[in-house]
């Protein structure tokens, strides 16, 4: 404990000779207004030290964890950035967090004959219910899609309720394809909010369903069996339920491998291909497979005190400075796990995010800066939130539980697994397409002589997958900031291969590890360009709005 608080005070030492030019000079990565207000070394500074081991993978309510949400506050309180949340940079959120037994068997009878699968090799599983025993012993039924949306006339959940209550549904992962006379069908090739793993747990939590089995491949997921394996193998947490709280949830939350999955619909006489053929088709019914899932899932429990970290500075515009600017990132990652072969078992999150935490600070930083006629007209909140490794928990949380009205919030910018490669020649801003905010972005995106390239993986629902998309949920237009693949001096495709290649090897991996290696001129240029847009909206005459044909317009507040 007293290495971590001294090493955390030569940190913040060094940090302050960078701040007064007296160790490193440096030069500005990118031409753009705001460029020469970050400086590169600083940045790489934060990263190398969030993604330390002796912040022990930075996993909500651990030691490491909350460590870090201090030390972002301690740089924030340095900067001259206010609290946030009525004198404490804290807003606290109340977790609970389950971890399975990893002796846990998934076992399939059918009749009296039984298949025993074993947890992390063949399936991952853990508890909504927010206890330590859960026990079920239920029929299986096969879902297709487990969707029900009704303005794409589609519904998985034909029949009556009671063919779902108490039983463990299986169903696969993303949307339905779209097809030559509907090639819109949900949204296409890019991903809707049906095709998510959280979708299909909360609706299936409505049908009265007492389990999930998701069928994983890599390829409708966009990763491997390793990041499953690794993502569910520790603790996993959920907002702490309190007594009056009647959302439904689901016994057991599970996937399985797609080999695990053949054997099961081989033991039922049903042909797994042939059923997701039919799934495909709005004629689909689910199909009773006439087996039995037993499992019994014993965990360990605690409830977790979290924090989300909130720093506040006021705008320049008496008139405008009560509406609001947010830029977010998350600083959880997944703490302690499962070792890999070189027998590390810490997961750093150096990438992931602790990269956004380090850009966030240097946005907040580069707004102290300003010179007064350049103070952004509206005040700018700076929200580093917990648990987005678990479902986005802390987003929610305070999407839910506003510190500054959802109603007087301009925009939501979001930074994530920031660039670390190059400088690019484009970016993409996901969601810019939904709101007024897309000729602010194309905007700053012409001044800095970039492309504005939509996103190049829309089938793997990024939109969907990080802090600002709880804004979007409650109506305030929000972005996701994403480099581009064009990287300078490098051939065609360079990029998407590092991309690749980082998410077989690296995502949700012990390797996320900090490289002194890592050029950082590439962090600045997305955390100068984020900024900008920022500002832009700030001094905007009007808040930001959804587009009418947009599926968050009606759950944006009124707006002026």
């Amino acid at each position: 404990m007293n290495e971590i608080i001294d090493f955390m005070k030569i940190n913040i030492f060094f940090k302050s000779i960078v701040a007064l030019g007296l160790l490193v000079s440096f030069v500005p990565a990118q031409k753009g207004q705001f460029t020469n207000l970050f400086n590169p070394e600083e940045l790489k500074s934060t990263v190398r030290f969030l993604s330390d081991d002796g912040f022990e993978g930075r996993a909500p309510g651990s030691r490491g964890g909350e460590l870090a949400a201090k030390y972002i506050a301690m740089q924030l309180r340095r900067l001259g950035v206010k609290p946030g949340n009525n004198g404490s940079y804290f807003q606290p959120v109340s977790l609970f967090a389950v971890k399975a037994d990893p002796a846990t068997k998934l076992n399939i009878f059918n009749g009296n004959n039984l298949t025993s699968f074993n947890f992390a090799d063949d399936f991952v599983a853990f508890t909504g219910a927010q206890t330590e025993y859960v026990n079920i012993n239920a029929e299986m039924v096969f879902v297709g899609y487990g969707i029900d949306a009704p303005e794409q006339k589609w519904n998985d959940y034909k029949g009556d309720r009671d063919d779902y209550r108490g039983k463990v549904l299986v169903m696969m992962v993303n949307d339905p394809p779209a097809t030559e006379k509907e090639p819109n069908l949900f949204g296409g090739k890019a991903l809707t909010y049906y095709g998510r793993w959280t979708y299909k747990f909360e609706q299936a939590a409505r049908m009265g369903a007492a389990g999930v089995i998701l069928i994983h491949t890599t390829e409708s997921a966009g990763y491997g069996w390793n990041v499953v394996r690794t993502s569910n193998g520790s603790w996993r947490y959920d907002v702490a339920r309190t007594p009056d709280d009647r959302t439904p949830f689901l016994q057991m939350r599970s996937w399985m491998t797609e080999q695990t999955a053949r054997k099961i619909f081989e033991q039922s006489g049903k042909n797994l291909d042939e059923l997701r053929e039919k799934a495909k088709s709005r004629d689909f019914k689910p199909v009773k497979l006439g087996l039995r899932a037993s499992v019994e899932l014993k965990s360990q429990v605690k409830r977790v005190d979290s924090n989300n970290v909130v720093g506040l500075i006021d705008g320049a515009d008496a008139a405008l400075k009560n509406e609001y600017v947010v830029y977010s990132a998350h600083w959880d990652h997944l703490g302690v796990g499962e070792p890999n072969a070189r027998g590390d078992n810490i997961y750093n999150g150096a990438l992931d995010n602790a990269t956004g935490v380090a850009a966030l600070l240097g946005i907040a930083e580069a707004i102290t800066k300003l010179p007064a006629k350049q103070k952004p007209k509206r005040s700018s909140v700076l929200l580093f939130t917990t648990a987005e490794e678990q479902g986005l928990l802390g987003a929610d949380w305070y999407a839910k539980h506003p510190i500054f009205p959802v109603d007087k919030t301009a925009a939501d910018v979001n930074l994530d697994s920031v660039n670390i490669l190059g400088l690019v020649g484009s970016f993409s801003a996901l969601g810019v397409e939904r709101s007024s905010l897309r000729e602010i972005v194309e905007k700053v995106a012409k001044e800095r002589g970039m492309k504005l390239v939509p996103d190049g993986k829309p089938e793997q629902g990024l939109f969907f997958r990080s802090d600002h998309f709880p804004f979007a949920k409650v109506g305030i237009p929000s972005l996701n900031m994403e480099a581009g693949d064009d990287f300078v001096g490098k051939p065609e495709g360079w990029g998407r291969k590092q991309f690749e290649a980082y998410n077989a090897a690296n995502y949700h991996q012990p390797s996320d590890e900090f490289s002194e290696s890592w050029d950082f001129s590439g962090l600045v240029q997305l955390a100068e360009i984020s900024l900008a847009i920022g500002v832009e909206a700030s001094n905007a005459k009007k808040l930001q709005r959804f587009n009418k044909d947009d599926e968050f317009f009606k759950a944006q507040p009124d707006r002026k």
